[in-house]
């Protein structure tokens, strides 16, 4: 059942409802452990009919079909089912045919008949390999090395192709399930979709294609492929480009050579080779897009990085850019190394180094503590951008599509434009050094040695002046109301002494909901997506009433609440809103029409009961109970929020007690509006001082009498 909700893309607890509610839902075909075992295609035909879930049929089919071949590794190692099925799939496009015809046997046939059916089948497809691949380039010693039958193996391929349209679909989803197989080894390297999809927009692959030109794409350290594939999935016009890899694992490279084949790319246009050079006489790169090979931090050398970046930068000829991925340690830090200064120095003063990108950390999934950097490199760029280098630093920033967007326009317009003084673009994230600047600065840091221009000279900047000159307004003005208030009201006295005589009974808020001095209500289940910075009502929940999250930052527009939420009642003014999830909240709803989203739920105040309480006080007992604080080993709570004990004060007590709560809250809000102004005004000039847009005159002091 879990591999279900998996397989569906829901919690776990829905499946046991959806068992619970639907009497079609299929039965249990065994148990293993006590564990209910179903059949995958029955579960996957319920799903479809049904419309339950959370993954789309085509996602549903390729589920099944990669459940099976998962559970195929008792039988084969990860590698060989990632190898076999790869060339079983090559196989198909090569030959243009379907792998196999399950109507050549019957579900009723005896299983010696299966068995030789089976042996048959895969008979026939060696032989097609053989006579098809007999170059043994992509398929044949995969399919040899196999001991045994794999007819099954075949029919999941064809499975796979069914679900995927076609064979590059299927391949690209197995290559995507490697570490579910059990092949972290191959995943270790991959890179997140959204820095692929970075190197992808700096490339600017698909206009130069537009443009019809044909392109020689080439990575020194393909891997499995991964980078190269990626800038394949951004284009169709396939037949307009060249692919040179390599690699050193024998295996990887024909992986690779398999997964280019099936996205289109003609065997006469391929070249994967195993080793760590290139087949540079099969054609020029126009585009280099690669990632230098990982190693460890205890024995990662500087050196050896920019080695190998030094042996990417030979292989551009005029006009070719390239992109390599890889320590910043070495590509962005301060250097120890004077060899390795010298040696990325040399680099520099080549005039090939267009930008130089620190990027975040996290951007390699199976190594969150390295951190990544990025140079672009391009021989021969614009007369503007000789001798100079962008350095842009995205190290603090997720790499969001608008982040990447305007880091591909500062890296594709410096490309085009280069420096162009006060009428060009301004880089949103670096800054344009010249390469003597960091040849003085000798092993010196690559980053930008100040805020980009843009951030520098933008709105928000230049209105900082104004901006600290309103907040210390404010100030004044608060500042003043207090002092007015005080003046009129006096000082704050509490009034408090110490009890004499019997203490107050005990209750419960059970009791008092019993009583119906307090009516409580359930809260709403409101969809994230249908939550605005811009609605008509107010959403009251957990983040909320904890402080988590500012009240009214999130709304809802009435609109949709009374089409999509018909069942959804507002608070009204006074409202008490709780929530016990993560912890105890309590809220006070003075203003009201607010929307309560579940878990928080709401205690009302009934103020015609007999022993009648006010919601602040009401609110300040709840918030005071003891015993409602939940241990760190704790799943839920010690107690129900009914059984929390509250003193039951007169009602005397309880109008000056509300009065003195009254009091506070509004002096509270004067010494916050102070507060606020203050803090704005201390943000803005720190802020300007640390990026150097202001300076501090002489101090004021302003003397009153």
């Amino acid at each position: 059942m879990s591999d279900i909700a998996t397989f569906a893309r829901v919690k776990r607890p829905v499946v046991s409802t959806w068992r619970r509610r639907h009497p079609d839902f299929p039965a249990a075909m065994s148990e293993n452990s006590g564990r209910p075992l179903f059949d995958g295609a029955q579960v996957a035909d319920w799903l479809i009919a049904s419309g339950l879930g959370n993954a789309a049929p085509q996602e549903l089919r390729s589920e099944l079909a990669l459940f099976g071949i998962i559970a195929l590794r008792d039988r084969f190692t990860p590698w060989q089912l990632v190898e076999t099925l790869g060339s079983l799939l090559c196989l198909r496009r090569l030959d243009g045919r379907p792998l196999a015809d399950d109507a050549n046997v019957s579900p009723a046939s005896p299983p010696d008949a299966e068995a030789e059916a089976d042996e048959a089948l895969w008979s026939a497809l060696l032989r097609r390999a053989e006579r098809i691949d007999a170059e043994d380039d992509f398929v044949l010693r995969e399919l040899r090395a196999i001991d045994a039958p794999t007819a099954p193996l075949a029919r999941l391929a064809e499975d796979l192709v069914e679900s995927a349209y076609d064979e590059r679909g299927a391949y690209e989803w197995l290559l995507a399930a490697r570490s579910r197989l059990g092949l972290d080894s191959l995943a270790a390297d991959a890179v997140t979709p959204e820095l692929r999809s970075l190197l992808t927009q700096l490339t600017d692959l698909r206009v130069r294609l537009e443009r019809g030109e044909s392109l020689t794409l080439a990575d020194p350290h393909a891997r499995a492929g991964d980078l190269l594939a990626a800038l394949l999935d951004d284009t169709e016009d396939r037949d307009r480009v060249t692919i040179l890899a390599a690699d050193p694992d024998d295996r990887l490279t024909r992986i690779t050579r398999r997964r280019f084949l099936l996205a289109g790319v003609s065997e006469l246009d391929l070249d994967v080779q195993t080793g760590s050079d290139l087949e540079e006489r099969f054609a020029d790169p126009d585009l280099v897009v690669t990632q230098l090979p990982y190693r460890p931090g205890e024995d990662r050398s500087v050196l050896a990085a920019l080695t190998e970046l030094e042996r990417v930068a030979y292989l551009l000829r005029p006009g070719c850019t390239a992109l390599v991925l890889g320590p910043a340690d070495a590509l962005v830090d301060e250097l120890k190394s004077t060899e390795a200064a010298q040696l990325r120095s040399a680099l520099l003063r080549e005039n090939i180094v267009e930008s130089v990108i620190a990027l975040p950390g996290g951007v390699l999934p199976f190594r969150p503590g390295y951190r990544p950097a990025l140079w672009t490199l391009t021989r021969g760029p614009v007369p503007a951008a000789e001798g100079k280098v962008l350095l842009a630093d995205v190290s603090s920033e997720q790499l969001t599509p608008g982040v990447r967007m305007r880091l591909a326009e500062d890296v594709l317009l410096w490309r085009a434009e280069g420096f162009r003084g006060l009428d060009g673009h301004d880089p949103r994230y670096g800054r344009v050094v010249p390469v003597a600047e960091l040849d003085r600065a000798f092993g010196g840091p690559l980053t930008p040695p100040a805020p980009p221009a843009s951030a520098i000279w933008s709105d928000k900047v230049t209105e900082r002046p104004a901006l600290i000159a309103e907040a210390e307004a404010r100030l004044e003005r608060a500042t003043a109301d207090t002092r007015a208030y005080e003046d009129e009201r006096g000082p704050y006295r509490g009034a408090v002494m110490r009890r004499v005589g019997r203490l107050p009974r005990r209750t419960t808020l059970g009791k008092l909901i019993t009583a119906r001095r307090v009516t409580r209500l359930p809260g709403h289940r409101i969809d994230e997506k249908h939550l605005t910075r811009d609605g008509h009502h107010t959403v009251l929940g957990p983040e909320e009433i904890t402080g988590e999250r500012p009240v009214g930052d999130r709304r809802i527009d009435r609109l949709l609440l009374a089409t999509a939420y018909e069942r959804a009642a507002l608070t009204e003014p006074g409202d008490v809103v709780y929530t016990l999830a993560p912890r105890l909240g309590v809220y006070v709803d003075h203003d009201g029409f607010s929307v309560v989203a579940f878990p928080a739920r709401v205690l009302r105040v009934n103020a015609g009961a007999t022993r009648p309480l006010t919601p602040r006080v009401l609110a300040a007992l709840l918030g005071a109970a003891r015993g409602t604080a939940r241990s760190p080993s704790a799943v839920r709570l010690a107690r129900r929020i009914e059984d929390y004990q509250l003193p039951d004060l007169d009602p005397d007590e309880v109008l000056r007690f509300e009065a003195l709560l009254a009091e506070t809250e509004r002096r509270e809000r004067l010494l916050r509006a102070q507060s606020d102004a203050l803090a704005e005004a201390r943000r803005l000039t720190i802020a300007g001082l640390a990026d150097g847009t202001l300076t501090l005159g002489e101090a004021r002091t302003i003397n009153r009498t």
